[in-house]
């Protein structure tokens, strides 16, 4: 079940607000983990037996290693909750990626195993993950509640597209929290916002980039366009999905942590990172970047830890080549802007850099984008002619005036242009009164053109099956 499905916005989610709000205090847990294993199962069914027995292992596990702590032991019971959980990923997620591999690789024949992602996997994992190794390093206390600890691996709002939520941070949430009617109206607004950038933005921007592909005779600006656009679709598709989160965490009384910070504005690949999908970048640095020696090393030691955790990094992403060759990628500047080009780059203009980044970034996503190696080739080669196609034609314009208003608006809205603006306007007593007023209205607006999009079956595309 999506967000962006009309099934969700007028039939799940307004009966598990009514239900949970009318519950007792001390039931809205056991309301929000039956709403969340209800909410995965009627997605994948059998699945929901995994979501259940990985609450267990962590649940289990936690309170092996708070008593196993000062032990000849203590290290066991994490060995075991780090085996179980990337054991279950590695299994679910690159089985049939290791296999095709070998065959590649050998020229053998194994067949693959055709076994289902289950959705979300990526990020229930590496919430265990944190849990477990926060208990470990007396961070946080292990949970002896079943049911809330249950909740917070399960919780339906961030379950299929993050934020990666650390247990230290919805801690005391879990045991006592409430809702605002302020918060509520917050979090719907967020909700509604994210929901706008997912089907009005994102899904458009799709339908762009799949104009182009289908094009008989591809061009040059065909391959620019197609670059642009899935760009800008993966951030209002990915930030969007997480502002719905947020947005559903604050309804429920939990306040999640921010997971994009404007990336594309950033001037170097370092920046960009400290601003795309924060709650992944924080999750590597502090359990694999930091714990193996960080920056605090020598310069190869610092290269090959910048190398594992993108290494990693690209295949959380996907179990394909090419998240592999994205995360190199952007290692591989991250590495050239420390020791070569990056004393330089800060001596030029702001602008300079930002464009020098925000290329390096378009190129990445090409990687992102592609389904394998040769694609990329193609993709890349294409955007400077190669095969020697046309610079561009009648249809690729037509496609380029046609959607030029939506890449105008999707570049402003990845910047601080609008917030900047709308703070600029609450500054003075009339112009907070003015928006106070029409923030309802532009938010109905918005609500009333996502649910025209999906009762017209409008292309409503997840990329978070990936994970």
């Amino acid at each position: 079940m999506l967000f962006s499905s009309v099934n969700f916005l007028y039939y799940f989610l307004p009966a598990v607000i009514l239900i949970y709000f009318l519950a007792p205090k001390k039931l809205k847990n056991l309301v929000l983990l039956a709403a969340s294993l209800f909410f995965y199962f009627y997605g994948e069914p059998i699945y929901v037996l995994l979501m259940i027995f990985t609450c267990l292992s962590g649940y289990i596990h936690g309170i092996l290693i708070e008593k196993a702590k000062n032990t000849k032991y203590s290290k066991v019971p994490l060995i075991s909750s780090i085996i179980i959980s990337l054991g279950l990923l590695a299994f679910f997620k690159y089985s049939d990626f290791f296999l095709s591999t070998v065959n590649g690789v050998f020229g053998s024949h194994i067949s693959l195993l055709g076994i289902a992602l289950p959705i979300g996997i990526s990020f229930y994992t590496f919430q265990v993950l944190s849990y477990t190794i926060d208990v470990y390093n007396l961070k946080v206390a292990a949970q002896k509640n079943i049911l809330k600890f249950s909740t917070y691996i399960s919780l339906f709002p961030q379950l299929i597209a993050g934020p990666i939520v650390r247990y230290s941070t919805i801690e005391k949430s879990l045991t006592e929290r409430k809702t605002t009617l302020e918060d509520f109206a917050k979090g719907a607004t967020r909700f509604v916002i994210g929901l706008g950038k997912k089907i009005i933005i994102a899904n458009s921007l799709a339908e762009l980039a799949n104009s182009i592909q289908s094009m008989p005779t591809q061009t040059v600006l065909g391959y620019w366009i197609l670059a642009i656009a899935f760009m800008f679709q993966a951030y209002f598709d990915f930030s969007g999905y997480s502002d719905m989160a947020i947005g559903l965490g604050k309804i429920f009384g939990f306040d999640f942590l921010e997971n994009f910070q404007y990336p594309f504005i950033s001037k170097s690949i370092s920046e960009f990172w400290r601003r795309w999908h924060m709650s992944l970048g924080q999750w590597f640095r502090d359990y694999v970047y930091i714990p193996m020696g960080g920056s605090r090393v020598g310069k190869f030691r610092w290269v090959l830890n910048v190398l594992v955790v993108w290494l990693l990094t690209g295949l959380w992403h996907g179990a394909n080549w090419n998240f592999v060759i994205w995360g190199l990628y952007l290692a591989i500047f991250l590495i050239l802007e420390k020791f070569i080009y990056g004393k330089y780059l800060e001596k030029t203009p702001s602008i300079i850099r930002t464009l020098t980044t925000f290329i390096i970034l378009m190129f990445s996503f090409i990687i992102f984008n592609s389904e394998s190696v040769s694609q990329i080739i193609v993709n890349i080669g294409g955007m400077f002619g190669a095969g020697k196609i046309a610079a561009t034609s009648t249809e690729t314009i037509y496609y380029l005036i046609s959607y030029l208003a939506l890449i105008i608006m999707a570049f402003i809205g990845s910047t601080p242009i609008i917030k900047n603006l709308v703070e600029k306007i609450k500054s003075n007593a009339k112009g907070e009164k003015t928006l106070n007023f029409l923030q309802p209205v532009f938010i109905a607006v918005v609500m009333l053109l996502c649910t025209g999009y999906l009762i017209d079956g409008s292309f409503n595309p997840f990329l978070y099956f990936r994970f």
